[in-house]
């Protein structure tokens, strides 16, 4: 599909937490509330950090060893702490600095923009209607929704969206799960260093390129197609 210009549509799909926001004090914060909640120790926060991405039974299975049934319940306590520090107004999720830029840039350059994300769609929408950034993106893909992470369905779905192909769309993460998805959905990978895993972790999973602020970022993508 193409715009009235014949121009090929452009689709940067964003992660959001590592990417977008800085939610790791909550995550981590809510992550032990679960552990405790189950008789668990603590994971470090390293670890925790490591996970983030992942669709949230798959990440208790990975730090805790768990079998679905008890990953299950703890999800539900993880999920009722998240909430509970929302509800109090504690959430901890800041814009990473240029982010708003980015956006910008990317709008006045007339990209569509999308999220695919580990969050649940009600965290999601929670989260960028705290930013005021609900009206920037034209398809938002939870795992909620869609296949976790690395799969490549909410590329899939992203695409399919917005009628962008895959040769016109780019992924823009923070981890490997969002590397190795694009990979596997056959779209440009671009890595933030600024994220939850490192440079050279996301360059051996498929980023095409790795930058290491906002002003690399915006110079990556609009010369990205």
């Amino acid at each position: 599909m193409t715009t009235t210009n014949d121009i090929p549509l452009r689709l940067a799909v964003f992660d959001c937490d590592g990417t977008l926001v800085d939610s790791q004090h909550s995550i981590i914060h809510a992550m032990h509330a679960a552990s405790d909640r189950h008789g668990f120790d603590r994971p470090g926060a390293d670890a925790v950090r490591r996970v983030v991405g992942l669709p949230l039974e798959i990440a208790m299975q990975h730090l805790f060893g768990v079998d679905a049934r008890v990953g299950e319940d703890m999800c539900l306590s993880y999920k009722s702490a998240f909430f509970a520090l929302r509800e109090g107004g504690a959430v901890s999720e800041p814009l990473y600095p240029g982010v708003s830029e980015v956006l910008d840039r990317l709008d006045r350059a007339g990209w569509l923009m999308g999220i695919a994300t580990g969050k649940s769609m009600r965290g999601l929408v929670s989260t960028l209607n705290t930013h005021g950034l609900s009206d920037r993106f034209v398809t938002l893909q939870t795992s909620d929704v869609a296949h976790g992470k690395p799969h490549p369905d909410m590329m899939f779905k992203a695409m399919s969206a917005t009628g962008a192909e895959p040769g016109d769309t780019v992924m823009i993460g923070d981890t490997t799960y969002d590397m190795e998805m694009a990979r596997n959905a056959g779209v440009r990978a671009i890595g933030v260093a600024w994220g939850y895993h490192e440079d050279a972790e996301l360059r051996t999973a498929g980023a095409d390129v790795v930058v290491h602020d906002t002003h690399g970022l915006t110079a990556a993508l609009l010369g990205a197609v």
